[in-house]
């Protein structure tokens, strides 16, 4: 079953989370109090709905608690976002992950229990998407605006499978660079080298490429 995703808060670190997960076909509830960011939003999220997050009623009448996964990422207002995380904690949401300001900011995310923060200066909007559709997808660098090299883990879909049975090339226009095993990186892996679930595989290719490798190697569906 697919998750369902709801990103509060529409700015640029808000926006490029909501646009990716969109794009990979995700379901995506996007949240603001402004109606003009909302309607930016209508034809890319899944829905997008005019709401203040520090109303717990409100974040309850469009239906929060049916969400996955909230992204609250909600701009220079720490208090609406620290309060937005407080409702979402206290409404047993599964997973929540918030945009923090500063280390402060962070600190008090963390004691009322909020374990994913993120700071959009340090991560891109992209590269956090794509580890939010999957833990098997390790880390996500843009070489340029349509080429990245993407870090996974081969996971139980490639476990037992040599590099020839998968022709990753040949199927999704990508490129095993290396295979990173424990402590030990292997560059230019042997096409007959097999697989284990923990190996960390560093992938090369275009966005589109890469996405479709995503999609059917390395999400579990």
């Amino acid at each position: 079953m697919k998750q369902e995703f709801a990103v509060i808060g529409l700015g640029r670190f808000g926006g490029s989370i909501c646009q990716e997960l969109s794009r990979e076909g995700m379901q995506v509830l996007a949240i603001d109090n402004d109606e003009e960011k909302v309607n930016e939003f209508k034809n890319i999220a899944s829905h997008a709905v005019i709401a203040d997050s520090t109303d717990e009623a409100a974040l309850k009448e469009i239906g929060i608690k049916n969400i996955d996964h909230v992204i609250v990422a909600i701009g220079e207002n720490i208090q609406a976002s620290i309060l937005t995380a407080v409702i979402l904690t206290d409404l047993d949401i599964k997973r929540i992950t918030v945009k923090a300001q500063n280390d402060y900011h962070e600190k008090i995310l963390n004691k009322i229990g909020i374990d994913e923060v993120v700071h959009p200066e340090r991560d891109m909007g992209k590269r956090i998407a794509h580890h939010i559709f999957s833990n098997n997808i390790m880390d996500y660098i843009e070489l340029s605006d349509d080429h990245s090299i993407v870090e996974v883990k081969a996971g139980r879909k490639m476990a037992g499978k040599t590099l020839v049975d998968l022709d990753i090339r040949a199927n999704y226009g990508c490129n095993i660079v290396a295979i990173r095993q424990g402590e030990e990186i292997n560059v230019s892996p042997r096409a007959d080298e097999v697989l284990k679930d923990e190996d960390i595989l560093i992938v090369i290719g275009a966005d589109k490429d890469i996405s479709r490798f995503e999609k059917h190697l390395v999400i579990d569906n």
